[in-house]
């Protein structure tokens, strides 16, 4: 059978957390490296959103990272990922939904500041700090954000914290924030995010398959 197919790029946030789940769950795909200036028409042709991830299973097209994570972790969760799902219910979607709409908007507009009109760096940055705070008041009492345990919450918000960390990395490490730095220093040391963050060539037609994850 064939392996369903993810359109990804490496350091596309939204597309590092599908990986993430894939390769936890250890459900085999396709991956396909997307250069996201010159995407392939395969990709064109099947999302017309056209934006990465996205997970190809016929008859099945997932276009969003959550679902994509979902998709993988209802298949196998070895780690147990969901299992915060059904004891915090509603307040671990709201920590996602909170950490995919006014962060991401922030750390949009920090990073990216040229792209949006009127948009104030260091003010867009003290925004998403507050939300940065509160995940450290969380860590300050569990190792995870839902526990002792890692959970789809972590998975979903690592990515974009990462990103965030980056953009001024001296500033991010003198924020009192110590609960933070332990828990996103454990995850870029761990196994599992180096074997998603491998590179891989832009994916054209007729290239070999490869396997993700990686056997």
């Amino acid at each position: 059978m064939p392996l369903p197919i993810l359109y990804s790029f490496r350091r596309c946030p939204y597309a590092m957390r599908a990986r993430l789940a894939i390769a936890a769950s250890g459900v085999g795909c396709e991956l396909r490296e997307v250069v996201l200036r010159d995407k392939p028409p395969d990709l064109l042709a099947a999302s017309f959103k056209a934006t990465v991830p996205v997970l190809v299973n016929p008859p099945q097209i997932i276009e969003e990272s959550l679902d994509i994570m979902l998709w993988a972790l209802n298949r196998n969760d070895p780690f147990g990922w969901l299992a915060a799902d059904a004891e915090m219910g509603a307040d671990l979607w709201r920590l996602i939904e909170e950490a995919d709409g006014g962060f991401k908007t922030s750390l949009d507009r920090y990073k990216y500041a040229s792209r949006y009109d009127g948009a104030v760096p260091q003010a867009e940055r003290d925004k998403a700090a507050e939300f940065l705070a509160g995940l450290d008041q969380r860590l300050a009492n569990n190792r995870y954000l839902t526990g002792e345990t890692e959970s789809l919450a972590d998975m979903a918000i690592l990515p974009f914290v990462r990103q965030f960390s980056l953009v001024d990395k001296d500033w991010f490490d003198a924020r009192p924030w110590p609960c933070l730095h332990i828990w996103l220093a454990r995850f870029l040391q761990s196994e599992l995010f180096a074997s998603v963050m491998r590179k891989y060539p832009k994916w054209r037609a007729g290239d070999p398959v490869t396997r993700f994850p990686a056997v």
